[in-house]
């Protein structure tokens, strides 16, 4: 196999307002965590219980900068990207890991309720963000079979 993928795809709610901070040199980098639940049937007892997890979301730049504009805890996103494992070293000297994921791309699902009667539906993405040249660079990817889909 010539290639690998490492590709997330969630639909949650924003546990908590998004923090963004600037680097030196300016770049913009937030940090929010997003809730998705799972409903299931308990066998033994017949009962509905959920289960809920917490992802760390990483979002960069223009990404970065729309989360601070618009979105707030409650928000119901749609997020791809990659998932990044990454680790530091605490205060006691133990080396700790976290896995994040790297959004590419965000949508806006719906704002909390009681902050809008309107549902809002904005796609988001860092595409419109120049990137460093890579060894891709000279492929293209072009619709050229006149399918509308």
């Amino acid at each position: 196999m010539a290639g690998s993928v490492n590709k997330v795809i969630l639909i949650g709610n924003l546990g908590k307002d998004p923090e963004i901070r600037r680097l030196e040199n300016g770049t913009a980098v937030g940090n929010f965590t997003l809730a998705t639940s799972e409903i299931y049937t308990d066998k033994s007892s017949g009962e509905k219980k959920e289960i809920t997890d917490w992802h760390d979301i990483v979002v960069w730049r223009n990404l970065a900068e729309i989360s601070e504009k618009y979105l707030k805890k409650g928000y119901k996103i749609y997020v791809e990207g990659k998932l990044k494992k990454r680790s530091w070293q605490d205060k006691e000297g133990n080396t700790r890991y976290s896995t994040e994921i790297i959004a590419d791309e965000m949508t806006i699902l719906s704002r909390p309720e009681g902050n809008s009667s309107q549902t809002s539906r904005s796609q988001y993405s860092n595409e419109d963000i120049p990137k460093p040249p890579s060894a891709i660079e000279g492929i293209q990817h072009e619709d050229t079979d006149g399918l509308p889909f």
